[in-house]
């Protein structure tokens, strides 16, 4: 089973043409293989959510509503692929994957449901006669980093409530599960999003650190969402140029 990197309007295969296998952890067939997006595809894919920001970010809260119960729709349509995907890459069982699919949808439903709640307040004025109010606005591309463990429900989480308040998303895609996570993509992308508001990046484990690196470092980026795992390292261990201290994610 082929996987494509998803960014902007299309799918499209990675600009070096170069693929990676996941294994079956089980069999050791090979599960899927996968679109290894380099520097280029990475900063791509940041781009095109910024593009695509302005107009989602003016969009109406009951129309992003729409759009996300249409995408828990999606997912859920979408339960036996994401079942299969989940135990050929992650030896998942069907009852784990099934799971998976049914708490993410009502993730996907739950934030959906918070786009007319987002509201701003009054603050108290020490001038007389002026009123000082704050109100919350979207801040731009979200990157999410998600896990194989659980990975439509953490996948789906990374991106929801980003999308909900009107901020567009870049998905980077666990490398030990690299079709489910193109899945939630391909799912939100039949619901119906505009092009560019959900991007799915793929990458192998020696290039995972780099691309985590393009993206955070990408100026259109402005919030990161993460679940991880982290150690130590320098950015020599990154670069091989300086040797500044940092946290970086290991592959997962």
């Amino acid at each position: 089973m082929n996987t494509q990197l998803l960014i902007g309007a299309k799918e499209t295969p990675a600009s070096g043409g170069k693929t990676f296998d996941r294994l079956n952890p089980i069999t050791g067939e090979c599960a899927t293989r996968a679109a290894v997006a380099s520097v280029e595809d990475a900063n791509l894919a940041a781009s095109a959510a910024a593009i695509a920001f302005p107009a989602w970010a003016e969009m109406g809260p009951s129309a992003r509503r729409a759009l996300l119960n249409k995408a828990a729709d999606a997912l859920e349509a979408k339960a036996a692929e994401f079942t299969s995907a989940m135990m050929e890459e992650t030896g998942a069982t069907a009852a784990w994957a099934g799971f998976n699919v049914a708490l993410a949808a009502g993730i996907v439903r739950e934030a959906a449901a918070m786009t007319t709640q987002i509201t701003g307040e009054v603050i108290p004025s020490d001038k007389p006669g002026l009123l000082a109010l704050a109100i919350r606005q979207p801040v731009g591309v979200i990157l999410g980093i998600a896990p194989w463990n659980a990975p439509v429900i953490l996948g789906v989480r990374a991106i929801a409530m980003p999308l909900a308040c009107g901020n567009t998303v870049v998905l980077k895609a666990s490398e030990l599960c690299p079709r489910v996570h193109c899945l939630i993509g391909q799912a939100f992308r039949a619901a119906g999003f505009p092009d560019g508001v959900v991007n799915v990046v793929t990458n192998s484990v020696p290039d995972a650190a780099t691309i985590v690196e393009v993206l955070i470092d990408h100026p259109a980026v402005k919030r990161i969402n993460s679940t991880c795992v982290w150690r130590t390292a320098t950015r020599a261990d990154i670069t091989g140029k300086s040797r500044r201290e940092r946290q970086v994610p290991l592959p997962f």
